[in-house]
């Protein structure tokens, strides 16, 4: 019970419990532990919610850019100040290893929050638009309510890469995390009232599939921003449909890696590791289907099961650990029966494959894996495992390998190492993504668009890209002599 939270929900600026939700665990992934018990948001309290958030946001908009980003600011330091605490319950919340967490976690939260509080006032300026002697002016307004819906890899990142730009904007904002990661959300909304956010403008509500549909579905909601997978998407679009919200998806990828025979080796199995490994596996953008130039294919792989086999899989809390468990037993179950697909339709297993030998417990952990010799037409090459599981095809040529890697429903990112740059630009051009890499690979600066195409969504985050999906344009017209009419 380490833990804990002081209740379930934060609305309003202070802790709120409602003890008719259902009951829900949160658990250790590396032990099974209980570390936090909690409720899913009744009606009422999602009533409380946007109710406070509605009542906030007008005064909040209606101070200057430099007032707002200040706040952020001061957010972004307190984050940075509590890095080892809150990385410490990120690793509790996701079983993540703590060396990942205190690089990776609450430290982009606080790049996102002193990002927006630093181009909130350049970012939402308008033009001046010169008619003769008339005139026009554009200026970017708040949109009122956003709700932001989180996934369970990466819960405080997520929470404040919706909640940065959404308060920059003007914005007020109820946040749900997922019911597998539902305490970093509610550290960061205490964070933000002590660094002078005022009350109602970042709520916390927890919740289910039952929870999201009454947060998308309400009248007094402008705009849903969803972190999440493909199915839950094209839900949350059709619910917001019917209202005419805004709306961004960051949702799933199987996005390919792409190694040419002259990149460096070295480097690109680095690329392919990191696209793979990281987190797990449990990363929406991470290139799963690695396509590996023929001849450098023997050499490759060689190196690629020498490291992997060299991970260090543990506690999570452990420094000296690289890799923890899955979130939970039912995502490790879900990646074991991909694996089996993938021995069952004939692909080589490289290494890997099933449960650590060494790691005792009731932990989720699971064996990086790499399978090779793998066909476009396998299930472990079409859909998203989200979990440790490498897929290395083959292919001859640039212009085959471009096909093949575009003949996917996903759209999300894509990489390429070559030491060709020429090569290197004209290849990602011709790639059907939103986000792409040149002999790097999952690198997500703050000051950088994310978000992907065709079905692994729409909108962007981080950069100024971002604020346009938090913001809308209002057009004034000036009219600078009488008025003519014809009756």
């Amino acid at each position: 019970m380490r833990a804990q939270p002081t209740a379930s929900h934060f609305i309003d600026g202070e802790y709120v419990e409602d003890t008719e939700g259902t009951a829900f665990e949160s658990l250790y992934p590396a032990t099974g532990e209980v570390i936090a018990r909690l409720h899913a948001a009744t009606p009422a309290i999602v009533e409380k919610a946007i109710a406070a958030a509605k009542r906030a946001q007008p005064e909040w908009a209606a101070l200057s850019p430099t007032a707002r980003g200040r706040i952020l600011r001061r957010a972004a330091d307190i984050i940075r100040e509590r890095n080892r605490e809150l990385s410490e319950l990120e690793t509790l919340d996701t079983g993540k290893p703590i060396q990942e967490t205190i690089v990776a976690d609450p430290t982009s939260g606080a790049d996102s929050f002193e990002f927006f509080g630093g181009v909130i006032a350049a970012g939402l300026n308008g033009n001046y638009i010169p008619l003769g002697g008339d005139f026009a002016y554009t200026k970017r307004v708040p949109l009122g309510v956003c709700v932001g819906i989180g996934a369970w890899n990466y819960p405080q990142q997520i929470a404040c890469w919706k909640a940065a730009p959404a308060l920059a904007a003007g914005n007020a904002m109820v946040f749900k995390p997922s019911e597998n990661t539902p305490l970093g959300a509610l550290k960061i909304a205490e964070i933000l009232i002590e660094a002078g956010l005022p009350k109602g403008l970042f709520n916390v509500i927890q919740g289910d599939r039952t929870t999201g549909p009454l947060l998308v579905q309400h009248p007094d909601v402008a705009k849903v921003s969803l972190t999440g997978s493909v199915p839950t998407g094209r839900k949350v679009a059709a619910a917001a449909a019917g209202t005419l919200k805004h709306v961004t998806m960051e949702l799933g990828g199987k996005s390919p890696l792409i190694v040419f025979d002259d990149a460096d080796l070295d480097s690109a199995v680095g690329g392919a590791m990191l696209g793979n490994f990281y987190s797990t596996g449990q990363v929406c953008s991470n290139g799963t289907r690695v396509f590996v130039q023929r001849g450098i294919k023997q050499a490759f792989l060689s190196k690629l099961k020498a490291r992997t086999e060299n991970i260090v899989i543990g506690e999570p809390l452990d420094e000296a650990t690289q890799m923890g468990p899955m979130v939970s037993f039912e995502q490790r179950q879900k990646v074991l029966s991909y694996i089996d697909k993938g021995k069952t339709e004939g692909a080589t297993l490289v290494t890997g494959g099933g449960l650590p030998n060494h790691v005792t417990g009731e932990g989720y952990y699971i064996q990086p894996t790499v399978f090779a010799d793998v066909t476009d037409d396998m299930t472990i090459a079409r859909e998203e495992i989200f979990g440790p599981v490498m897929c290395v095809l083959d292919f001859d040529d640039e212009a085959e390998v471009i096909s093949r890697a575009n003949t996917t429903e996903f759209g999300l990112a894509a990489g390429v190492f070559t030491a060709d740059l020429t090569r290197g630009h004209r290849v990602v051009d011709q790639l059907d993504a939103g986000t792409l890499w040149i002999n790097t690979y999952n690198l997500c600066p703050v000051e950088i668009p994310f978000g992907g195409s065709k079905q692994s969504g729409f909108g962007r985050e981080n950069s100024l890209a971002a604020l346009e999906h938090y913001s809308e344009l209002k057009t004034v017209y000036v009219g600078m002599g009488k008025v003519e009419a014809p009756y």
